[in-house]
């Protein structure tokens, strides 16, 4: 383990995060609200630390391995987090303890969304923008960014990559260099941003509400500046605009940056995981829409069609935003719109829960072995298109899968012997470690009224579901410690 490397690099990143507290100082002035000084605070101290890691080690030019790749982006996720939850912490306006503010940062940086505050509409304009920023940087993930703009990460840039990049299969690259992959990512998230936040305007936001709406849209995290999130604006246009893009950010960058390069969307049509993705969310809504006419007639049929797709999308893709509270609709379909959320985004998204890819994969394995029921001695191939899977890739997604369900097994547990019930619980593990956000139960709006044990256990849930697991399991295994 090259020690003095990844001391290196996490006291580098720890600098460069700090930088992310200035832009809060300057809406601060320039609205006036009078809440600088916490994010000033937030800056020094984090800047510090970040010399006081770096400083000491500043000669070293080690390179990384993929090992020391895992522990950077583990320990920086973790400590990200913490030092992410300063401004908060120090703010007098919210009065939060330290889990408190590490849980809203946390759900911040990991795009999951949920939220231990109230009274939204009445906290101060740069608190409210330093909430959506931290979903958009943990979006594609802050150390993507870091190997696109700080080249003195070497060679070592992929093996942050790899540890960091969500889906399984983290090999393929866009473009020869990894640096210029992370910037090709980096591009076609801002320009989705811009065009999100434009969108947004035209259909009725301000433009703050709709430069923060777009943050957390693209990023699927679900954050808001109101209490009733997109539901403050009572409008079926901003609605339709956030249906479009929480659908675009849930499908694979790549496939983006190869829509951009070649001008062509034929790629997307070419993709399975695309086509499932797509096939899902059409099944969702459909039956999400469909069980809101039966509930609530046909009165007022195009508010239920927006209502319903919308929900449906946000939930499914893991966005967690929302209209209305869904908890309070028909019993099956809150239920639904949580199950969906287990399945997920594309691989190579901002979305979070298994994936469409593993999903799949699980599907067709299963089809095969149907039809090796009939066939003992055929040899038939997991594949995905015209393309043959390879058997460890099948393997690695059945760990995956299993891993995902001890652990999501385990979380649950650990909720109800906090004293939640059942329903609370399952829907709190859900939401975190499928990084959704909003749950059911007592976690409907918000986790504040959780105890703070359980707010330490969604704080180990939303780590775990946005490294997807292995990249925090992988450093507690003796293999990863053996010379």
């Amino acid at each position: 383990m090259n020690w003095t490397a990844v001391q290196r690099i996490l006291g580098l990143l720890l600098m460069m995060f700090s930088l992310t507290m200035l832009p809060p100082i300057a809406f601060s002035l320039y609205y006036d609200d009078h809440s600088w000084l916490p994010f000033v605070q937030g800056f020094g101290l984090t800047l510090l630390v970040g010399i006081l890691i770096w400083l000491p080690v500043h000669r070293s030019r080690k390179d990384l391995r993929l090992r020391d790749g895992f522990l950077v982006v583990a320990a920086f996720w973790t400590v990200l987090g913490t030092f992410g939850a300063a401004p908060l912490y120090f703010a007098d306006g919210l009065s939060l303890s330290i889990t408190d503010a590490v849980f809203e940062s946390m759900s911040g940086l990991t795009t999951t969304g949920a939220t231990i505050l109230t009274g939204l509409d009445e906290l101060p304009i740069s608190i409210l923008y330093y909430r959506q920023q931290l979903q958009w940087l943990g979006g594609m993930g802050i150390i993507v960014l870091a190997v696109a703009v700080l080249p003195m990460l070497g060679v070592g840039g992929m093996q942050l990559y790899r540890a960091e990049a969500p889906g399984p299969v983290k090999d393929t690259k866009l473009t020869p260099r990894i640096t210029e992959t992370a910037k090709a990512l980096w591009y076609v998230y801002l320009a989705f941003t811009i065009a999100c936040m434009a969108s947004y305007r035209l259909a009725g936001m301000g433009w703050f509400d709709a430069l923060c709406h777009a943050f957390s849209t693209v990023a699927i995290g679900g954050f808001s500046t109101h209490d009733a999130s997109i539901g403050y604006f009572n409008s079926g246009a901003i609605d339709m605009v956030a249906i479009v893009f929480m659908f675009i950010a849930g499908i694979n960058f790549s496939l983006h940056f190869f829509a951009w390069r070649y001008v062509s969307i034929k790629h997307y049509m070419k993709d399975p995981e695309f086509k499932a993705y797509s096939f899902v969310l059409i099944v969702v809504s459909t039956l999400v829409v469909f069980g809101l006419f039966q509930y609530r007639g046909i009165e007022n049929p195009e508010q239920t069609l927006i209502s319903g797709i919308f929900q449906a999308v946000s939930i499914a893709t893991t966005t967690g935003f929302t209209t209305e509270n869904f908890a309070l609709w028909p019993t099956a379909i809150p239920v639904l719109l949580i199950l969906a959320s287990f399945i997920g985004g594309s691989a190579g998204s901002t979305a979070g829960g298994i994936k469409v890819v593993r999903w799949l994969l699980i599907y067709k394995q299963g089809v095969r072995e149907v039809a090796r029921l009939v066939h003992p001695n055929a040899e038939i191939p997991v594949k995905l298109g015209m393309t043959a899977v390879q058997p460890r890739v099948v393997d690695s997604v059945w760990g995956f899968f299993s891993v995902y369900i001890v652990v999501f097994g385990l979380m649950l547990l650990a909720m109800m012997a906090t004293g939640l019930d059942q329903v609370t619980a399952f829907s709190a593990v859900a939401a975190t470690l499928n990084n959704l956000g909003p749950g059911l139960g007592d976690v409907t709006s918000s986790f504040m009224s959780l105890s703070d044990t359980a707010k330490w256990i969604s704080i180990v849930g939303m780590l775990l579901g946005r490294l997807e697991i292995f990249t925090l399991l992988v450093l507690i295994t003796p293999t990863f410690w053996r010379h």
